[in-house]
């Protein structure tokens, strides 16, 4: 199962390249998670809002996700991915 999970996953070079580019910085950790130390320019979307808070999201664009250890990230990138965005899973913020 771990492998399988971090052949989805995006390096921390690939994900500053995309973010650089454009694309949307998402942290789906838990309000408290994120006010307790986040990326530079991240959303707190938690995976738990994120169905209901896809508008926040533009389908434009590209979104890269992070939370904690990689399991809540690679979670919302399928769920973003299912919903039609192209989503990409850093996995663990301590990966950027």
């Amino acid at each position: 199962m771990f492998g399988l999970l971090k052949k989805t996953r995006i390096s921390g070079a690939e994900a500053r390249e995309k973010v650089a580019g454009g694309a949307v910085l998402v942290d789906v950790r838990s309000p408290a998670e994120f006010a307790s130390g986040h990326l530079d320019g991240a959303r707190n979307i938690p995976l738990g809002a994120l169905r209901s808070r896809l508008d926040e999201l533009s389908a434009d664009a590209e979104v890269v996700v992070y939370c904690a250890s990689g399991m809540r990230s690679a979670s919302a990138a399928k769920r973003l991915r299912s919903a039609g965005f192209t989503a990409h899973n850093l996995g663990p913020l301590r990966a950027w």
